[in-house]
């Protein structure tokens, strides 16, 4: 597929791309040689292929569900400049 100078402005214009106009013959060229590139993927007969992974088969490693660190809240409470009953408060953003 070989795609022109107007066709390409128009998808830079789509995708809202500046393109110099020195520089489109070139990107002409190589957007067609994706294109050629990607219909010569579309013909290859893939019905008999097993796909090799797929990220919904396999399980994810779970971790034992333990406490690692210590409750530390009353230290860093400490440090607050105003709590009450376990919550921090805060200046009121909203009137």
């Amino acid at each position: 597929m070989s795609l022109t100078s107007a066709e390409v402005n128009r998808i830079a214009w789509l995708a809202r791309l500046a393109i110099d106009t020195d520089k489109i013959e070139a990107y002409a060229h190589d957007l067609s040689g994706i294109l050629d590139f990607i219909e010569q993927m579309s013909a290859v007969e893939t019905d008999a292929v097993l796909p090799m992974a797929h990220p919904l088969d396999q399980a994810q490693r779970m971790r034992p569900d333990e406490v690692t660190e210590p409750d530390q809240r009353a230290l860093f409470q400490a440090q607050a400049p105003a709590v009450e009953a376990g919550l921090y408060l805060v200046p009121r953003v909203i009137e």
